[in-house]
């Protein structure tokens, strides 16, 4: 009986792969290159994120949507050439199934409109950055916030 929980045991445990799953590619795009370099360092420090690329407005971001397939897209919504807005409904038209934070300092104002482009979650910037990968990890590995 004992023997057999033991092989139990070590079957499940050889099927469980090895190491961390693969890290996920997230796409930064903020005009505020202080705030895209911040974005970035903080999804570089956790171990099942990886930074793709950045872009400083939405046309930008598609461009590069488009080149690097992220897993996850982290955008401003107030940007020159292409807002946030204008952008996500471009990108969720031709990547669906791509999700799609929205980080900004405005998102009390236009989070009915940003939701209504297909984004799938809305950040304020005054939130702690805890928030942010929270609801990452949550929107890619389908947990709870």
């Amino acid at each position: 009986m004992i023997a057999s929980k033991k092989l139990r045991a070590r079957t499940v445990l050889a099927s469980i792969p090895k190491g961390l799953p693969m890290a996920k590619t997230v796409l930064v795009v903020d005009d505020n290159a202080l705030i895209r370099q911040a974005l970035c360092e903080m999804f570089k420090r956790e171990a099942d994120f990886e930074v793709c690329g950045e872009a400083e407005n939405g046309r930008e971001a598609i461009e590069k949507a488009q080149q690097l397939h992220p897993d996850l897209i982290v955008m401003d919504l107030s940007m020159p050439v292409m807002n946030g807005i204008e952008a996500a409904r471009v990108l969720k038209g031709l990547m669906p199934m791509v999700p799609l934070i929205i980080f900004s300092e405005y998102s009390d104002a236009f989070s009915e409109e940003a939701r209504s482009t297909g984004v799938s979650a809305i950040v304020s910037k005054s939130e702690h950055a805890s928030v942010l990968v929270a609801k990452a990890r949550a929107l890619l590995y389908d947990i709870a916030a």
